[in-house]
């Protein structure tokens, strides 16, 4: 299997971890020390030897951050990570909510002037660090970068990974790697910049169409890349990574050691382009202090690889017909099973990713799938391992939000089903989620809307009840790549528009603490809306569905329904039928039929 339940966590290290890095900081000669979350391609998985933030803390989750001071540790996440951050960190860490209190705002809040706080500039960002320093400075209170202290004490941490690079075919790509790079470059000469520092690994990987398996769940090799105006890339990888991809590289791509990316940044030509979001400070100031000229700018991938192009679409589809009969499959056989009691939610997850590796097409899940039942289901980011492991039991919901990585496409899907017969209160709060997820799936909007005005939408029906949900409604998804991307998406803060090709998950929720979770989960693409009677000549888009799996009919309150939602299910179950039955057969065909029977 590619998931395990061991138990990662070890809270009651922290303590003895926590005194060993103040020794360290005295040394140093810093009060306070940041230990993020991250590593110095700011993903969203890292690889072993990153999660210093685990190591140190035990908590487990894909975002956050730690201030250790002298005599305390604050222990920052954002909502969807405040119940496990108690569930697994030793009191001797503080839970603080992030971003209602601030880094800056806490640290000025517990150090004196004079005070020095010291960070790995390969961990932060560039407008991390500009931010933090304005606010700090004010303060007087000095940043200051250090080698990382967590590393000093860290005995047995894990050596870097280094796979093997290898080819992304150009048929499910869509373009070659040639055209891409001479597509950007034409962008940078026309923008006046004489080369981009590339630091996210799947702008290199969409770039250069390579994957690789240096970290789990997300196929990518961890490079950096110079992408010149003349359309050549220096690739600067690990020994020996890219040398089953020499051809398909070719002579304008050149393959340098990992090590050399500072030396190379201070030989450049200005102004060099570099994404302050995404990019370390360290490389940053090795431009700086050589004299390099600095053009800060989105890094040039990032939109054309959000634009997803017809093959690339075609593949999401193809992907998201395979995966959703593997998780009809396992919808029937949760059926089959849960009553007969002895499921877990162990067992969920491994029969989950069974169904999926007999597709024979899986390279990897993409991303650890939650599977919670009952109250483990109002942990957004729920894991289950060895400790934490539940039955799953009548009379309570169960959410199971998966996905797959497979060659031509990503996907990502959430469905809540009941065992048994559901309360009055499921069926009402799932309905709410149902309607907010049916009216995004069928809004029109005008080009140039961004997701910010869409998020309401799936948030009205629950606000109406005074209900709401912490996390935000849609995120981008990479072809291929991570499942997780932007710069697209559906929240309160997502301010870019959805062009055609961007690719976005759906997915409210409603989350009761300490008795259930609900979230109904799609994928959509972007494209441009037909015509509509009577409408004026303004470009208009809307959404193509790519997910097709069934919605627990047993959990939907018909009543509380429009005609025009209720038309949109059985439509939605329709397609599904159709889409589905060539791919199926015996109980599992008929299970899909009882499934998608209109409302």
């Amino acid at each position: 299997m590619f998931q395990t339940f061991e138990v990662t966590s070890s809270p009651e290290q922290g303590p003895p971890r926590l005194s060993a890095l103040r020794e360290v900081m005295k040394t140093a000669g810093v009060d306070a020390f940041i230990v993020p979350r991250a590593d110095a391609h700011q993903g969203e998985n890292v690889a072993p030897c990153d999660e210093r933030l685990a190591w140190l803390t035990g908590f487990t989750g894909s975002a956050g951050f730690a201030a250790v001071l002298s005599d305390k540790a604050g222990l920052f996440v954002d909502g969807r990570y405040r119940l496990q951050v108690r569930a697994q960190a030793d009191p001797v860490f503080t839970p603080v909510d992030w971003p209602e209190m601030s880094l800056s705002g806490w640290l000025t809040d517990h150090l004196s002037r004079g005070a020095v706080v010291g960070f790995d500039p390969w961990l932060h960002t560039v407008d991390e660090v500009k931010t933090l320093r304005k606010a700090l400075d004010a303060a007087q209170i000095e940043l200051r970068a250090v080698d990382n202290l967590v590393d000093r004490v860290w005995e047995d941490r894990p050596a870097p990974p280094d796979q093997p690079i290898v080819a992304h075919d150009e048929s499910v790509a869509g373009e070659t790697a040639a055209s891409k790079r001479a597509r950007l470059a034409e962008g940078l000469r026309e923008d006046g910049h004489r080369a981009a520092l590339l630091t996210l690994p799947d702008s290199i990987a969409w770039l250069l169409n390579i994957r690789g398996k240096d970290i789990d769940r997300t196929p990518v090799p961890l490079t950096f890349a110079i992408l010149r105006d003349d359309g050549s890339v220096e690739l600067f990888c690990g020994p020996g990574q890219a040398d089953g991809v020499t051809d398909h590289l070719g002579p304008d791509v050149a393959v340098l050691p990992r090590e050399g990316l500072q030396a190379a940044l201070a030989e450049l030509d200005g102004p060099v382009l570099l994404d302050p979001r995404s990019a370390p400070q360290l490389l940053a100031d090795a431009l700086e202090s050589s004299g390099v000229k600095i053009a800060e700018g989105d890094d040039p991938c990032r939109f054309p690889k959000a634009r997803k192009n017809a093959a690339e679409i075609e593949g999401m589809r193809a992907a998201h017909l395979r995966d959703g009969a593997a998780m009809v499959r396992f919808l029937a056989w949760i059926d089959e099973e849960a009553p007969k009691g002895g499921l877990t939610e162990i067992a969920v997850v491994s029969a989950l990713e069974g169904f999926r590796r007999d597709t024979n097409a899986l390279r990897d899940v993409s991303f650890e799938t939650i599977a919670g039942a009952g109250p483990n289901g109002a942990i957004v980011h729920y894991r289950v391992n060895e400790q934490t492991d539940r039955a799953v039991k009548p009379g309570e919901l169960l959410l199971v939000d998966s996905g797959g990585q497979y060659e031509d496409g990503t996907t990502d899907i959430t469905r809540t089903v009941i065992v048994g017969q559901p309360t009055e209160e499921h069926r009402t709060c799932f309905t709410r989620v149902l309607q907010g997820m049916i009216a995004v799936s069928r809004v029109r909007f005008p080009k140039g809307v961004g997701g910010q005005h869409l998020d309401a939408l799936a948030r009205y029906p629950l606000w109406t009840a005074g209900m709401d949900y912490d996390h935000g409604t849609g995120h981008g998804v990479g072809a291929y790549l991570g499942v997780h991307e932007g710069p697209q998406g559906i929240s309160r803060r997502s301010s870019v528009a959805l062009e055609p090709g961007m690719i976005v998950s759906n997915e409210p929720g409603y989350y009761r603490e300490g008795a259930f979770g609900i979230r109904i989960e799609n994928l959509l693409v972007v494209r441009e809306a037909a015509a509509m009677p009577g409408g004026d000549d303004r470009a208009m888009h809307d959404f193509e569905t790519l997910t097709f799996v069934p919605i627990d009919r047993r959990l939907i309150d018909v009543a509380m329904l429009s005609a025009a939602e209720r038309d949109w299910i059985n439509g939605y179950h329709a397609d599904t039928l159709e889409h589905l039955t060539p791919r199926l057969d015996g109980a599992a065909l008929d299970w899909l039929r009882a499934a998608c029977a209109p409302l």
